[in-house]
């Protein structure tokens, strides 16, 4: 067991310390940190913003009264951002946001993840099942409501409850008689409310993607790092009912969405401190975490995640070499494994080189004396905080692995996740209700086996079960798994091999035999006695008897010391902004555009150009194969107007922008609110912004527009999309001088 570093306080020592101790220490935002509520600017940011270059107001980015730029920002699907560019609900995202559904629509005869997909005109755009684009349409804060009488003293189980039936209540209220959904979400730990509601869409359809020579040029190797040259964008499209412009399920008699507002897209471009500002909707970050909660992600967690990711890549990198179809069925996975895997090797670095424990060991004595010295009131709510964590987290410490590696091993084996589905049909004791059940499965069945390779996924079970046994401690592995390791004696090949052999879930026309109603029964036995299912169930039951309750208990009482140590924080530092942290609703962050110096000796510029893409082409490494097209296009110098005033193709830029997973298809805006980029990555030695901020080397990376309207002109002859779009050229060197800046559509 890791050894937290105990914070001693000696009270007495304390109240004789000199109170000018506490305001010397960092407590303030970094420049350039934050991910703002876009209904607060008017309050918190305006000013900063334009001091810095704005040159809107708030009510610009956000109304409810008006048009505004919240209005062409939308959720793309569950995991990230989109941003309306044309009239027609043209909507632009990541390449990487867009996989997804180019993969679906991808064969080995119509490969549109290597080769790119254009529509032509309307009636070729693909639909995507269950793809939704969902728009803010207004925040209400319900905090008032929520909290109404709940208090300090209010037990947990009963505060989660009220909670919990009033947030029921007000979305039913909010949603009543209109057609939009109620979104609820806490802030703060849960001291805060607010409801987005957000206007869904579930028609949306694929209208271009490059190919993967530019849409994920470099790949995983260039993932999280800069300089890059990715063209990682793709275009679809949003639409609705042809009577009332409101969301309807998918028709061919739908029409495009008449959007409230779409972003201009400048090509001028940026250059180095130009101000620049995100609108997205970023996932997760835990910059108010405490001491104990960093060294569980540095010390505890990060590593053993790192070690079984990197033995899945290289096995599905392997397999993908010897077969194209394993190659299209596992791009995916691949880049989703590869994703967090490397961005946990850069966080998990990043806070060791930030000193991050120790800095919030230092901020948390700071508190503490700060409780020490106060009223007695204080010192009853916030004296116990910081030691219930730490006592908190090393209980929870004994058994997070296991924990953990139920999802990194056991749900990363395919057939061992696969087959849980199944779970219902072998608990379900009536008959009626089975058949209910498996109304759904034929759809899950084709979409899984579609992408599914038993001899990938045998070599996935080797090794994932080789870990489990080697990192998670014995005691804490089930009795059904440390029996078939003594049969086996180790051998996990010839383990799988075996129980892959006797199994259903591998086979697809076995699998389609357990979902047909009239072979209830014998599907139930099947299921129950399947091999595979009794492994993957030992690892579920352990959880659910040893893990599941003792991890929500404590991460309920962690929950609360965060809340606590935040709350008191706040009170302590009143002349502090703080902005809440990421849950995946509507955020603002701004930057200026700036180089960073990743290491002594070594600074990098702000931004790339198609030339340095030709200097990383390499026709035998896949990653760095660009197309054709794009090498005689460059070539010939044929930039048409996107060129810049030095004769070169922009493709990225990075700026100072605090941003994090979910921000992927983020608009990048400059002062006058117009596109100047689309967000896709942060740098490498940044990536531990998501727990604490760096000004010197946090950057967001992003496409630039120029290299967008490129693409679609000269390399994909797509250029009937841009008569749907506008073009404006920028003049904010004059709006600078007070002369008022000049835009020419093209």
């Amino acid at each position: 067991m890791k050894k937290y570093t105990h914070i001693a306080v000696n009270q007495t020592l304390v109240r004789v310390m000199v109170w000018a101790t506490l305001l010397c220490l960092p407590f303030s935002s970094k420049a350039d940190e934050g991910m703002w509520l876009p209904h607060l600017l008017k309050i918190l940011n305006e000013k900063e913003m334009q001091d810095a270059g704005l040159k809107l107001s708030a009510e610009d980015i956000y109304s409810i009264n008006r048009a505004s730029l919240k209005d062409g920002v939308l959720q793309f699907g569950n995991g990230c951002t989109g941003e309306v560019i044309g009239s027609n609900a043209l909507v632009l995202t990541n390449h990487h946001c867009g996989f997804g559904a180019i993969q679906y629509h991808s064969t080995l005869q119509n490969n549109y993840l290597r080769d790119g997909f254009w529509a032509k005109n309307q009636d070729e755009e693909l639909h995507m099942p269950g793809l939704t684009a969902s728009f803010v349409i207004r925040i209400d804060d319900v905090t008032a409501t929520i909290m109404d009488g709940i208090g300090p003293n209010t037990p947990e189980k009963e505060r989660q409850t009220l909670i919990a039936q009033r947030i029921k209540k007000i979305k039913a209220e909010k949603e009543a008689g209109t057609h939009y959904q109620a979104v609820i979400k806490p802030f703060y730990y849960g001291t805060e409310y607010l409801c987005f509601m957000m206007e869904v869409f579930n028609d949306v359809r694929l209208v271009g993607a490059p190919p993967s020579g530019i849409g994920k040029y470099g790949g995983d190797t260039d993932n999280w790092e800069w300089p890059r040259h990715t063209g990682d964008f793709s275009l679809f499209r949003v639409y609705a009912d042809r009577e009332t412009n409101k969301p309807a399920a998918y028709s061919k008699y739908n029409l495009p969405f008449k959007p409230r507002y779409h972003f201009p897209i400048s090509v001028s471009g940026v250059q180095p401190g130009d101000f620049t500002m995100v609108m997205g909707f970023p996932g997760r970050t835990q910059e108010y975490l405490s001491s104990y909660g960093v060294k569980m992600i540095t010390d505890v967690l990060n590593k053993p995640r790192i070690e079984i990711r990197t033995k899945q890549l290289k096995i599905i990198g392997d397999e993908s070499k010897k077969s194209a179809k394993v190659q299209l069925q596992y791009a995916d996975k691949q880049a989703g494994i590869a994703n967090a895997w490397k961005k946990w090797i850069g966080e998990t670095g990043g806070l060791k080189r930030l000193n991050a424990f120790d800095k919030k060991q230092e901020q948390e004595l700071a508190f503490m004396k700060w409780v020490s010295v106060g009223n007695p009131n204080r010192f009853n709510m916030y004296a116990n905080v910081l030691e219930g964590l730490k006592a908190n987290y090393m209980e929870l410490e004994t058994f997070i692995i296991a924990q953990e590696f139920l999802r990194e091993a056991v749900y990363g084996t395919e057939a061992l996740g696969e087959i849980l589905r199944y779970r219902p049909l072998a608990d379900i004791k009536n008959d009626s209700a089975a058949q209910v059940w498996l109304k759904n499965q034929p759809a899950l069945q084709n979409e899984f086996y579609k992408d599914y390779d038993v001899n990938v996924d045998l070599l996935l079970f080797a090794c994932n079960m080789k870990e489990y046994a080697t990192v998670v401690p014995e005691n804490l592995q089930p009795t059904y798994f440390k029996d078939l390791v003594k049969i086996y004696n180790s051998d996990f090949t010839a383990m799988g091999k075996a129980l892959y052999a006797k199994s259903w879930v591998t086979d697809s026309l076995k699998a389609k035999a357990i979902t047909n109603p009239k072979n209830l029964k014998k599907a139930k036995n099947m299921v129950g006695k399947d091999p595979l299912f009794e492994l993957a169930m030992s690892f579920q039951t352990k959880f659910e008897a040893e893990f599941k309750a003792r991890s929500a208990a404590l991460q309920e009482k962690i929950e609360l010391g965060n809340r606590l140590l935040l709350q008191g924080m706040r009170e302590m530092q009143t002349n502090k902004k703080f902005y809440p942290d990421a849950n995946f609703t509507l955020r603002v962050t701004y930057g200026k555009v700036a180089p960073y110096k990743p290491r002594d000796g070594v600074e990098y510029q702000t931004y790339t150009t198609l030339d340095g893409l030709v200097q990383k082409y390499d026709s035998t490494v896949e990653e760095f194969r660009a197309p054709k097209k794009l090498l005689e296009l460059h070539k010939n110098r044929d930039y048409g107007q996107f060129a810049n005033e030095k004769g070169e193709m922009p493709v990225a830029f990075i700026a100072r922008n605090h941003t994090t997973g979910g921000n992927s298809g983020s608009p990048v805006l400059n002062g006058l609110g117009h596109l100047v980029g689309l967000n896709f990555d942060r740098c490498w030695e940044g990536t531990m912004s998501d727990v604490m901020y760096d000004p010197e080397r946090c950057r967001n990376i992003a496409m630039d527009s120029r290299y967008l309207l490129f693409i679609i002109d000269k390399f994909a002859d797509a250029g009937y999309l841009l008569k749907e779009m506008t073009l404006v050229r920028d003049k904010l060197g004059a709006e600078k001088q007070g002369v008022t800046p000049n835009t020419e559509k093209k």
